[in-house]
């Protein structure tokens, strides 16, 4: 499979940047959930590194999910999911590539900027990290 063009199949680009800001919202409080409960198992120690905690945790969240899934539990709810070039879903290190730049961009707040109008203007409504990977994410096929 080759990925869809969105000229000739726009539904798999319609709303992806509002359904990809949503699912943001629900895995960061995910992660935070899972954050506050693996605090709780360090005994408290982690309060100590919170920050660092947080984005180790979220991190793996992500790199998992998109591993197994090519999504996300958020993107999963809004039925989303990240594609290669070829069509095909994510391996372990494609996830992992697309995460550490997603940490990348975060980290560089200029790039997260450079990110998000990519996703408003380009075709594809692909971000920084996803026009270097290749990678796009699209609606998911009604099953």
């Amino acid at each position: 499979m080759t990925l869809p063009h969105p000229e000739t199949h726009p539904d798999f680009y319609e709303d992806v940047v509002s359904k990809r800001f949503m699912a943001w919202l629900v895995d960061v409080v995910i992660i935070s959930a899972l954050t506050a409960i693996l605090t709780v198992f360090t005994l408290f120690t982690a309060l100590f590194f919170l920050p660092f905690f947080y984005a180790v945790v979220s991190f793996l969240y992500r790199w998992i999910g998109l591993s197994r899934h090519s999504a996300t539990l958020g993107m999963r709810l809004f039925s989303l999911e990240f594609r290669r070039d070829d069509g095909s879903k994510f391996d372990g290190s494609t996830a992992f590539m697309q995460v550490a730049g997603y940490f990348v961009s975060l980290a560089i707040f200029p790039l997260q900027l450079v990110s998000i109008v990519m996703m408003l203007m380009s075709e594809r409504r692909q971000g920084l990290t996803d026009m270097v990977l290749n990678t796009v994410m699209l609606n998911k096929r009604a099953r």
